[in-house]
């Protein structure tokens, strides 16, 4: 079934016959201009230039699968379309007249879209039982176009991901330090306990994580206890001096425990636990303070993995929680670990700092991207199926977003590999 979308994409790049275009009265048609795209309310597309027999037209276009869908749409008693010069349809089952009884040409697009174009298109939206509609016509696709939609991808994910970060921000009143401590305390909980992590951090004023940072105990007290964790009645001693410490804190800083939103351990592994975590986060605040001055000021990998180069407290050595025991490790940040608030974390906050200060360079971040280690998960382990292996990070972020924001929403129109799928057998470029 044709979509309107194809429709716009088909006017838009003039991916037609342009040669003795007529309208459905065969007035001959000339398009100089399609006009801007217009994704908003109103018509289509706005300020076409056309020539439409011998009359050179200026104005608006709008595009429908079939004539009749003009008046389905009211348009016919909307100002807003009053400039409408050209009605281009796919099907014409109806004549249009606009508000003051005038005649809009209509230009019937099927009959001047190339057939194969038309397929390709066909086939690419009906592979509903397909992971990726161009799943099939990959192959047939230059791996460089490929590289490049890929990281386009990766810019258009991290500026998504700073459109968030900016919003916090405002709200922040501009302290990149708290703003640092909220991205870093969701992604310390990875996805099953982000949003858990996040209200813990957003329902705990950063300044009070600013003076106990000194003293590891009192710090670990705060978190433990704003998350609610130091409830029970435990008869470990460092329990208890984290109980008597965060009564202390709870009064002094005039805290506040609503709107927490509780932390998961099951199907978790022990190193993922949520205990753990908070100790972690902890160790990593009481050894670098000010720690966004130093994640900004930092350009080489190496000295990212040395600043999360962190030991828990004496207690989290031998324990993955408050109520069992374990063999004696350092506990130390994996890794893999790293690399995912490399990505998650300092990069996009990196992105959206350097561009306050006018200072930003594409190719620094692109760079450190690069050097970082693809990550693995469900959907790049079917990319690698189907023939695309990340070889960093930047490029399993690319896929990802060329995913969840391209294949699943079906925006085949939108993405240059879908675009090229279409234009295969043509020698058009999309």
């Amino acid at each position: 079934m044709i979509k309107e979308d194809f429709l716009h994409y088909i006017w838009k790049l003039q991916q037609f016959s342009p040669e003795d275009l007529r309208s459905s009265e065969g007035t001959p048609i000339e398009v100089i201009k399609p006009g801007i795209h217009n994704h908003n309310a109103g018509p289509d597309f706005f300020n076409a230039k056309l020539r439409i027999g011998s009359l050179l037209w200026v104005g608006n276009v709008e595009i429908h699968i079939q004539s009749s869908d003009w008046f389905a749409h009211g348009h016919e008693t909307d100002p807003n379309y009053d400039n409408v010069i050209l009605h281009v349809v796919w099907e014409h089952n109806m004549t249009i007249f606009s508000a003051n009884e005038y005649q809009i040409p209509t230009l019937i697009l099927s009959a001047y879209t190339p057939e194969d174009i038309l397929k390709n298109y066909t086939h690419l939206i009906g592979g509903k039982h397909r992971w990726m509609h161009c799943e099939n016509q990959l192959h047939k696709v230059d791996k460089r176009l490929i590289h490049l939609c890929v990281e386009r991808m990766f810019v258009e994910r991290l500026e998504q991901k700073t459109i968030r970060i900016f919003r916090r921000l405002t709200l922040l009143n501009n302290d990149w330090e708290a703003l640092l401590f909220e991205i870093l305390s969701r992604n310390f909980g990875l996805i099953v306990n982000a949003d858990a992590f996040e209200s813990l951090a957003q329902q705990l004023s950063f300044n009070g994580v600013r003076k106990v940072w000194g003293n590891r105990l009192q710090l670990e007290a705060l978190l433990y206890g704003q998350a609610g964790m130091l409830s029970e009645n435990h008869q470990i001693p460092y329990y208890q001096k984290l109980q008597r410490e965060y009564a202390y804190l709870y009064t002094k800083l005039k805290l506040s425990s609503g709107g927490l939103i509780r932390f998961q351990f099951f199907r978790l592994r022990p190193h993922n636990f949520p205990t753990l975590r908070i100790a972690q986060l902890a160790s990593l605040y009481h050894k670098e303070q000010n720690l966004f001055s130093k994640l900004m000021e930092i350009t080489d990998i190496k000295a990212y993995y040395s600043l999360f180069d962190i030991e828990v407290s004496t207690f989290w050595k031998t324990h993955f929680s408050f109520h069992t025991s374990a063999k004696e490790s350092p506990k130390k940040l994996a890794p893999s670990f790293i690399d995912l608030i490399l990505i998650n974390t300092v990069i996009p906050l990196k992105y959206l700092y350097l561009n306050s200060l006018g200072q930003y360079n594409s190719e620094i971040l692109i760079e450190m991207m690069k050097q970082l280690k693809a990550e693995r998960n469900a959907i790049l382990d079917k990319f690698i199926d189907l023939g695309i292996s990340p070889s960093n990070a930047l490029e399993s972020q690319g896929l990802l977003q060329l995913r969840t924001k391209y294949c699943e929403a079906k925006a085949c129109l939108n993405c240059p590999i879908g675009t090229k799928v279409i234009n295969l057998k043509t020698g058009r470029e999309g």
